[in-house]
């Protein structure tokens, strides 16, 4: 009862918000008949539509890069922990999942401002990269360790190069939790707020900012249904980060 008790306590507020995103009434607080106007008008919003492009491609940009940077990450720490400086290089990369991410935000805006650094979309990238870089290692880590060195030493015993042995071996093993790492990066950029309202510029507004800016007048229909698409687009990729787990898992 109680497990039953806590989980309506945490998903009623996201259940009243999608259930009211398809009110017919222009008051959020009562409900007067299904309708779709608000998600048609929505798309049909073109500051909306810029800060969702721009909210995209800070996202995929940063997506690959993070998760390129996290796989050889990860590869470093699990086959490479010999090396000086590992327990160092260890905790700064897992240090933004500790730190409170106000703090990385405003450290973040204090460095670009120090340094004259002024790219428009480019800061917002660059930060965000750096941000989803823990979360996309953390699958791909997993995935290193449940593997073990056995099948690496069986190509090695068969007189692989280091490289061919990546390719061959170890990449076809961890693509899906290079894969999961991905999703998650791309999920945490897309939905990030802090770090996007301390960076963004003039042009460079996106998607959660221009959300919380039109919150300041009040909660409106047009709001739920913003929600309510990141919201399912959220979900779902979180769904098939995990099944992309679960894969990787009954590979071996």
């Amino acid at each position: 009862m109680a497990t039953w008790v806590f989980l309506a306590f945490l998903y009623m507020p996201l259940f009243v918000l999608v259930v009211y995103s398809f009110n017919a009434n222009n008051l959020v607080t009562i409900w007067t008949g299904f309708s779709l106007r608000w998600f048609v008008k929505v798309l049909h919003n073109p500051d909306i539509r810029d800060a969702a492009i721009n909210s995209l491609v800070i996202a995929v940009v940063a997506t690959i890069l993070s998760t390129l940077l996290a796989t050889a990450a990860a590869l470093a720490l699990e086959r490479g922990r010999n090396f000086r400086g590992f327990g160092t290089v260890n905790g700064l990369i897992s240090l933004p999942l500790v730190v409170p991410e106000v703090v990385v935000a405003i450290t973040t805006l204090i460095f670009f401002s120090s340094i004259g650094l002024n790219l428009g979309l480019g800061n917002l990238i660059i930060a965000h990269t750096v941000f989803c870089i823990p979360f996309a290692v953390l699958p791909i880590r997993a995935r290193l360790k449940d593997m073990g060195g056995a099948y690496e030493e069986a190509g090695r015993d068969l007189y692989a190069d280091e490289w061919r042995l990546f390719r061959r071996v170890t990449l076809p093993l961890i693509a899906p939790a290079i894969g999961a790492g991905g999703i998650l990066a791309f999920v945490t950029s897309l939905d990030d707020f802090l770090i996007s309202l301390m960076v963004s510029g003039p042009g460079t507004t996106t998607l959660p900012v221009y959300v919380y800016g039109m919150m300041r007048l009040g909660v409106t229909p047009e709001v739920n249904a913003i929600s309510t698409l990141l919201l399912v687009l959220s979900v779902s990729l979180v769904v098939l980060a995990l099944l992309l787990g679960r894969r990787a898992r009954s590979r071996d």
